[in-house]
């Protein structure tokens, strides 16, 4: 278990959010690659808070499926995976049993049955901020018949129970986890951390998969420069790099010496705050849905790797795929300027547009957007800071309209509940208290229902209600890529919308 000391992570994500600066680096003492047994991972921010159960982007993530372990996750080849269960199944309509495999925390203790409803009670207690607390407040209770035995008792059936249990935000905690000493079970521990700067994990000598991790360490470098981030895999300071720009793709993939692991999966959307005017009328947030040329995004933003996406992000491999309903928000500027007519808003409105500069992805996505509102007469005034302070303003609700950048949950359309549901606890990555009842009606309504053919039509009407009412508006989807020495193997880029889950597979990942 890593020792905190002032020059590790921050207690919590509010005062993580505040007081961690992220630091543009041109070369760290020590950093370069090819230490005996030590992955060097160069990293786009260094993470806001590493708090387990809440969600603080995808860089906290990733960090976080290295230490922590859930009761489940998903393999390389993205179907669900048992971690520190070993065994699913449900028992009758609503309840859910799960078998634990013999697994030890960070600090040597045993992982029970206690420490899975701990973890639970945590997640789902009243001043909560974790991000699957909805979720596991809809449990009855959490039975713990013996040491290795978990039943979960569910108020109604629950189809999609072991996907909450997979999600990287449910990690079992030992219960011994204080609020400045977290306890996970992952196959590394973090030994250290240098605020805004880097991170040191070392092997978990007893992670239950036996001759993992493979490597002995990882070292995380923070190059919140996506281009010094390139240049860092290039000249081998760093083995592996995420969030690999979209321009420097082509390079990379030219690179004798590289290689690179793209995936489609995640999509760039709009988010509003429901909690005053003018976003809190659905005309309005229709006629931004069908102000934006979507196309030009994908090759403003994304170089062409991507596709336009106006509808919810369901993909084409989908089988709840629904092709009567791609053209959604189709491109539509005179029913824009009807619906901003109707709204009272004929002579047009001005608002202030949140994205960040510290990904290229969200400045230029934010700036192609801006320009096309203004051809409606909605004047979008940016505001881009860090992205630390992207999260804050997003959680707390302090913007008019934002541009986030994501991928759901899973390839399974509840997947899409935590960034469409405004039922939910407040989260920068969805529209801020912005509840639509239908739609959360239907997402409980899937989960409930085991029969796939069923649930197809719930998810048809679903979408037809969210393209009506625009809880959020769907702008691109886009490539997401990780580039690596040649020499790196055993790191998979996992499918469609698990790209995020890919820090899994450090575990098996091999340098030289």
């Amino acid at each position: 278990m890593a020792a905190f000391t002032r020059r590790s992570l921050l207690k919590g994500t509010a005062a993580a959010a505040a007081g961690l600066g992220l630091v543009p680096m041109l070369r760290i003492p020590g950093a370069q690659a090819r230490t005996p047994g030590i992955l060097t991972f160069g990293i786009s921010s260094f993470p806001p808070s590493i708090q387990p159960w809440n969600n603080a982007g995808t860089a906290s993530a990733t960090v976080k499926l290295c230490i922590y372990r859930g009761l489940l996750s998903y393999g390389p080849d993205g179907k669900l995976r048992g971690e520190l269960a070993e065994s699913w199944a449900p028992d009758g309509k609503n309840a859910w049993v799960f078998k634990l495999r013999d697994a030890t925390f960070h600090n040597g203790e045993k992982v029970t049955s206690a420490d899975v409803k701990w973890s639970i009670e945590q997640v789902a207690a009243e001043k909560s901020t974790a991000f699957l607390r909805t979720e596991m407040q809809s449990l009855e209770k959490v039975e713990t018949p013996d040491d290795k035995t978990v039943r979960f008792v569910t108020r109604n059936p629950t189809v999609t129970l072991p996907l909450w249990m997979a999600s990287y935000h449910m990690p079992i905690m030992s219960k011994s986890s204080t609020g400045t000493a977290q306890v996970g079970a992952g196959p590394f521990v973090l030994k250290d951390a240098e605020r805004g700067v880097s991170m040191d994990l070392e092997a978990h000598a007893g992670f239950y998969r036996p001759g993992l991790p493979k490597v002995k360490g990882i070292r995380v470098i923070a190059y919140s420069d996506e281009n010094l981030r390139v240049a860092a895999l290039q000249s081998g300071d760093v083995d592996l790099i995420e969030y690999v720009p979209w321009q420097a793709m082509a390079s990379i993939e030219k690179d004798p010496a590289l290689k690179l692991d793209a995936v489609d999966g995640p999509f760039m959307s709009l988010i509003f705050n429901g909690t005053r005017p003018p976003f809190n009328d659905a005309r309005v947030r229709k006629a931004v849905a069908h102000a934006i040329r979507r196309e030009e995004i994908v090759k403003g933003a994304f170089f062409g790797r991507g596709a336009p996406l106006a509808h919810l992000p369901i993909a084409k491999a989908s089988p709840f795929y629904n092709a009567d309903l791609a053209e959604g928000w189709a491109y539509n500027p005179d029913l824009s300027k009807k619906l901003l007519a109707e709204a009272g808003f004929g002579g047009g409105l001005s608002c202030k547009l949140l994205s960040t500069a510290q990904y290229g992805m969200h400045k230029d996505t934010a700036e192609v957007v801006q320009q096309h509102l203004a051809a409606v007469g909605i004047t979008a005034e940016l505001n881009l800071p860090d992205w630390g302070t992207r999260v804050a303003l997003g959680n707390r609700g302090q913007y008019e309209m934002a541009v986030m950048g994501t991928s759901t949950d899973s390839n399974d359309p509840d997947g899409m509940a935590p960034y469409v549901d405004g039922s939910l606890s407040p989260s920068y990555v969805r529209s801020y208290n912005l509840s639509i009842p239908r739609i959360t009606e239907l997402f409980q309504a899937g989960r409930e229902e085991f029969d796939e053919t069923k649930r197809k039509g719930i998810y048809h009407e679903l979408e037809k209600v969210a393209i009506d009412q625009v809880p959020m508006v769907g702008l691109a989807l886009r490539s997401q890529g990780y580039a690596m020495r040649k020499d790196v193997t055993g790191f998979t880029n996992m499918p469609g919308a698990l790209t995020f889950y890919s820090g899994e597979t450090f575990e098996t990942t091999v340098v030289g």
